[in-house]
This record gives C-alpha cells, sequence and structure tokens, in this order.
C-alpha cells in the first residue's frame, strides 16, 4: 500500500506494519491511546508518556540526536516522525533503509489529520475517528476570552524564547483569544531581549513547563521586568501536543481562561 503523509512524501508498507518506532513524544502517546502497544518496538528518550512504555520500550535516541544502530537492530516496518521535531538529515538516513511517515503540524485540522491518517495506515481507523470524535466535541465548547488578550509565551530561558507565528502552540493561543504580538517576528521561535520584551507590552506571559522548566522564580524575575502583566506558569503539553493530549486540552484551556 502506498500512504501520502504531511509533508508530500509516498510512504509504501507491504501490510498494516507490526514494527513500530516513534520518534515523536506526542505521537508516541497517541499511538498507545490507539491500543498499539505490542506494535511498538522503539521510543525517543523524551517519549515520557506513557509511564510504562517509557519505562519499558527501546529507546532510540532523541528526538534530534537518533541512535541509527539500535533503530536498524529493531528492524522497524515503519517509523513515525515529525518536521518539526526531528531532523531533516536523519530522516533522509532512515527514509533510504526504511518507510517513514512524516506528520507536519501547525493548525488544528493538521492535528486532526494527523490521527485520522495513522488510524488508516496502521488499521485502526475505527479507533482514530472515535478519538477525533472526543477531541471535536471538545474543542466545539470551547469559547474564546473576550475581549481578547495581548500575551506571549515563553519556551526558553538565557535566552528567553517565545512561540511566534506558523506553530501549533499560536494556534492553541488563538483558539482562546490570545492574541501573540511575537507573530510579528520572522522567526517561528524568536530569541527576545529584556527591552523587546518590554516593547512587546504584552497584557499576559505564559510560562511552559517544557522544553525550558519554568517555575515560580522565573514567573517573579518577569514580574519584575513587566509590573503590569499578569504571569501564568502553564502546562506545556497542553499546548503543543497534537495527539490524544488533544483530549484533555478544553478542560486545562477553560480553567486558565477561569484564572486570566
Amino acid at each position: 500500500m502506498e500512504y501520502i503523509d504531511q509533508i508530500g512524501r509516498s510512504v509504501k508498507v507491504e501490510k498494516p506494519p507490526m514494527r513500530i518506532i516513534s520518534l515523536v513524544p506526542s505521537q508516541t502517546e497517541l499511538l498507545f491511546d490507539l491500543g498499539l502497544g505490542d506494535r511498538i518496538v522503539g521510543i525517543t528518550k523524551f517519549c515520557i508518556h506513557p509511564k510504562e512504555w517509557h519505562q519499558t520500550k527501546p529507546r532510540v535516541g532523541g528526538t534530534k540526536t537518533l541512535d541509527f544502530q539500535k533503530i536498524s537492530d529493531l528492524k522497524p516496518d515503519l517509523i513515525i516522525g515529525n518536521k518539526e521535531e526531528n531532523t531533516e538529515e536523519e530522516i533522509e538516513q532512515l527514509s533510504a533503509r526504511f518507510p517513514v511517515w512524516m506528520s507536519d503540524i501547525v493548525t488544528f485540522e493538521d492535528a486532526i489529520h494527523m490521527i485520522s491518517d495513522l488510524g488508516g495506515l496502521l488499521d485502526v481507523k475505527e479507533k482514530a475517528q472515535m478519538l477525533i470524535l472526543d477531541i471535536r466535541n471538545g474543542f466545539d465548547g470551547l469559547e474564546p476570552i473576550s475581549p481578547p488578550v495581548k500575551t506571549i509565551y515563553l519556551i526558553w530561558n538565557k535566552p528567553f524564547m517565545a512561540v511566534g507565528s506558523d506553530t501549533f502552540i499560536d494556534t492553541m493561543m488563538s483558539r482562546i483569544g490570545l492574541v501573540n504580538p511575537a507573530r510579528t517576528f520572522e522567526s517561528r521561535y524568536p530569541s527576545l531581549t529584556i527591552e523587546e520584551i518590554k516593547l512587546l507590552d504584552p497584557d499576559l506571559v505564559l510560562l511552559s513547563s517544557e522544553p525550558f522548566p519554568f517555575n515560580a522564580h522565573h514567573a517573579k524575575a518577569i514580574q519584575e521586568i513587566l509590573p503590569s502583566a499578569k504571569i501564568e506558569l502553564v502546562d506545556g503539553e497542553i499546548f503543543s501536543w497534537y495527539g490524544s493530549r488533544l483530549i484533555q486540552a478544553p478542560a486545562y484551556l477553560n480553567g486558565l481562561k477561569s484564572r486570566l
């Protein structure tokens, strides 16, 4: 069978794959929730959910530092990656030897299509469609804040890095009425000086739990920079994980809205 992945590449598999390696944490969690435990033979060291897989499944390195020998030893009949999470060079190396299906997710609908496509490719279409229905029902009840709130979302410290345009996190922000002034930068994840942060003049700053683990100490420091802004520590997995974690997102985002 031939499938077209989300970056337009042809992926050929002879039958529903039975030895799958996942190179993306959020997609690993999705594969678990689709009931594919026995078919997943490898994950990355950053695939922390579910906990039992993190503890027992073979690890094939990091998302951008793959162990090609371990991958080869596992004899995968499908590898699942992501354009942003994995490097083009490493994916090209893998694609020369194995079927590699790639996702490319910026919008909510991109995430929905990824779940649907993997459901078909992995012969779990019914489970995938049930999951999609649950996700859509949750997001259909998510109302944006009115009036919108000017918000920057920081993902890194020293230097400060924010979320810009053409990112899934920015999409999630917009779903609840958060207007992102960092979208004006060319970079999808711009580095910001303290002066640039002040010039953006946000009403709200969201400090993510990942990839940098911001805490109350960092929140206090940001508050000193922006004394009139509201500072919130947020769950980065809710904003950036585009698999089955989306089921949890509406309740969390509604809770965040109630605190603003």
